[in-house]
């Protein structure tokens, strides 16, 4: 089944490479990594509730546990809204959440009563994988579009 959207290219669009306004993409992927930045400032601002919180999940070391979580909840975001290697920011939080999602939300071994909200959290945030993943996805087609466009010009 082809996909309508893969074949959007720069030239078929009319010269603009994106559906969305510059400003709503944008909206979007800040959107996205929301609960990153927000996660990663909270831990700056409270590094002795970051520690206990990478013990709470058995991290050890957990200091530079938790510096680490820090640096790329809060790296990886400024990629990503930056455009500086955005599918490498978008990749790295892909593999940071599903690595957290398997860590922090294991719902078959809650009990019962927090079984449901774990299994939400835990779909969830493989929600979060394929958004990331797609980003990445969508980066690295308009580079190789634009590196094409490039050789084709000269």
């Amino acid at each position: 089944m082809p996909e309508p959207t893969t074949s959007l290219t720069p030239a078929s669009a009319g010269g603009t490479a994106h559906l969305l306004p510059g400003w709503l993409r944008w909206l979007a992927l800040l959107l996205l990594c929301a609960a990153y930045l927000q996660g990663g400032l909270v831990k700056l601002a409270d590094f002795p509730g970051a520690i206990a919180e990478m013990q709470h999940f058995g991290l050890s070391p957990a200091a530079p546990m938790a510096i680490a979580t820090i640096v790329l909840e809060l790296g990886a975001c400024a990629m990503i809204l930056l455009g500086w290697h955005r599918w490498l920011g978008a990749l790295a939080l892909a593999a940071f959440t599903l690595a957290a999602t398997f860590v922090a939300n294991r719902f078959w071994q809650a009990p019962p009563d927090a079984r449901f909200m774990m299994a939400n959290a835990f779909f969830e945030h493989l929600g979060l994988v394929g958004g990331f993943l797609l980003v990445a996805w969508h980066d690295l087609r308009e580079r190789a579009e634009r590196k094409k466009l490039t050789q084709r010009d000269r």
